[in-house]
């Protein structure tokens, strides 16, 4: 490990990375929800739809498949989470004409 993969975050968590994300694990992880939809993804799905406002599944609903897709942070992996989701809840994607 080297020292200049060290990193301190804000609160005061040391954590390595290797990149220049800035984002800190341990406060990613306090951060995670402990259930509803968002928890079933991972830290940058789950940032991704939050930085779009995306809070519940009444407004996922809102957006087609491609434009969740188009989210930096969201990857296909997460789309069949995402699309259980919706139909537990009688929800989809919105569908593109």
């Amino acid at each position: 490990m080297s020292a200049s993969n060290l990193k301190i975050c804000s609160k005061g968590h040391q954590y390595v990375k290797k990149s220049d994300c800035p984002t800190c694990p341990i406060c990613e992880q306090e951060r995670k929800p402990s259930n509803g939809f968002l928890s079933l993804l991972s830290a940058p799905a789950r940032r991704a739809l939050e930085h779009q406002g995306i809070t519940t599944l009444q407004q996922l609903s809102s957006y087609s498949e491609k434009e969740i897709l188009a989210l930096h942070g969201m990857g296909p992996a997460s789309m069949p989470k995402l699309r259980n989701a919706l139909q537990e809840q009688g929800l989809s994607f919105k569908q593109i004409k």
